[in-house]
């Protein structure tokens, strides 16, 4: 006998579609909801560990920066230390040069002129003095001229006396040699043969 299915079967099956659609839509939902949630758990440890580094780098900067600064700092003192050195130096080179300045001073002064005022910057000398008559003057250029330690005598103002006196003011400018040791080199000497020695 034929059977007879009198149940609102499409009903049943389309609600089961439904159904089946809807946990499909749930769970992609909830699959889309989590690829999003790793995906920005991603993005966050890699902007997390960028600011680290980038937090590391300025760290390591400012102690490069600090470094530099003290590098700068040692060889400025290092520049001043080496100015004072050579300054040291210089006068310790300069004092028997002055000793030889005065003495050929007084080697070069000829009778009738008395000078009263020396003054040297660096390696120019300002003498003033009296002088009997301008040919006096002229004779201590000269002897400057020819001296050993000084040179380039200049004279800057000649004025004659005005009060009762006979003379000159004068205002004469030299330069200060600076002589260096000469190094000379020993050539060998003649071969000396001793006595009774045969030639070769």
């Amino acid at each position: 006998m034929p059977s007879i299915n009198l149940l609102p079967w499409r009903e049943t099956e389309r609600a089961l579609n439904r159904r089946e659609f809807g946990v499909g839509v749930i769970g992609t939902v909830f699959a889309a909801a989590a690829v999003t949630l790793f995906v920005s758990w991603g993005f966050s440890s890699a902007i997390d560990r960028q600011n680290e580094r980038n937090a590391l780098l300025k760290r390591e900067v400012a102690e490069l920066d600090k470094q530099i600064a003290e590098i700068l700092g040692l060889e400025e003192q290092k520049r001043r230390l080496d100015a004072r050195m050579a300054i040291i130096t210089r006068l310790q080179r300069s004092r028997p040069e002055v000793v030889h300045v005065f003495d050929q001073l007084v080697r070069t002064l000829p009778d009738g002129v008395s000078l009263t005022a020396v003054k040297q910057t660096d390696k120019r000398i300002e003498l003033k003095g009296l002088a009997q008559s301008s040919t006096r003057v002229s004779t201590f250029m000269r002897n400057v001229e020819d001296s050993t330690w000084l040179t380039n005598p200049e004279l800057q103002v000649i004025e004659t006396i005005k009060s009762g006196a006979q003379g000159s003011d004068f205002t004469l400018f030299v330069t200060q040699r600076s002589l260096e040791p000469v190094v000379t080199e020993k050539k060998p000497g003649p071969l000396v043969r001793p006595a009774g020695a045969a030639a070769p």
